[in-house]
């Protein structure tokens, strides 16, 4: 067989290497996003709450508030900050809200601190779907660890993100270095 009869065969080695990232399909197709605004539209902070804190990913819980980790994490520890109440703007929050959801924003970093030992980190809220908020209709912070050279050329070149451990491993590490309430 020549050399151009092997290229042109699937399966065939080709010289690539392939990291394979199927998980990512799920968030391409849209699978965990709400079907509309409403709470019972599908809304994945408005279940999270319900479910077994190993199967939501939370790793704490306030009164008002509580923390879970992104399912499709920029980094290891990605957190979400979101209130229980389903609330789509962060002027919507009452004080008590308020109060608690920079509370757990400061305890996640905490935590994510003694977890991993990030360099630094990336806070923020996109508010509507103009400002890149994937689901709008329920506010969430972002709370992104960050180290020097974390972003290499796999999302940039590859559209692919290597993350180092599985969110169960995570979501165990960053619950069990989260500060006392």
């Amino acid at each position: 067989m020549s050399e151009a009869e092997r290229e042109t065969r699937p399966g065939d080695p080709d010289g690539f290497d392939r990291l394979w990232t199927p998980h990512r399909m799920a968030y391409i197709k849209g699978e965990n996003k709400p079907r509309g605004s409403a709470p019972e539209d599908g809304c994945p902070f408005c279940r999270a709450p319900d479910l077994p804190d190993t199967e939501s990913l939370v790793v704490a819980r306030g009164k008002t508030a509580f923390a879970v980790l992104n399912l499709y994490p920029y980094n290891s520890g990605h957190l979400l900050i979101c209130p229980y109440r389903h609330v789509g703007d962060y002027t919507g929050l009452d004080d008590s809200e308020a109060a608690e959801f920079a509370a757990l924003t400061q305890e996640g970093v905490t935590a994510l601190r003694r977890a991993y030992e990030p360099q630094g980190f990336n806070i923020g809220m996109n508010l509507g779907s103009a400002a890149g908020a994937g689901i709008a209709a329920h506010l969430h912070q972002h709370i992104v660890p960050r180290w020097g050279g974390d972003n290499n050329f796999m999302p940039v070149i590859g559209r692919t993100k290597v993350l180092p451990e599985l969110l169960r491993q995570t979501r165990d590490t960053v619950a069990g270095a989260w500060p006392d309430h």
